[in-house]
């Protein structure tokens, strides 16, 4: 799977299911926990959305707001088990 297509269907998902804003314009390099879109908890729902559409396994010291704060630190986290 390319970087693209997981940076596409993650965005979907962030905006859809954790923001609950599809029309949000939603920047690669943009604080989603640290602006307050989305709590720290939600970490945890990315991480699920990723094994279950990526099949890629986060495990919990990743899952934190230092590491998973912006779209663009996702994408590389995903991509990093795909490749």
């Amino acid at each position: 799977m390319d970087e693209k297509t997981v940076h596409d269907k993650l965005r979907a998902f962030i905006l859809k299911d954790l923001i609950r804003d599809p029309q949000y314009d939603l920047t690669d390099d943009e604080g989603i926990v640290t602006e307050g879109m989305i709590d720290s908890f939600s970490l945890a729902q990315i991480g699920v959305f990723a094994e279950q559409e990526f099949n890629v396994y986060i495990p919990d010291p990743d899952l934190t707001v230092a590491k998973m704060d912006t779209l663009k630190q996702m994408v590389a986290r995903i991509m990093r088990d795909i490749q």
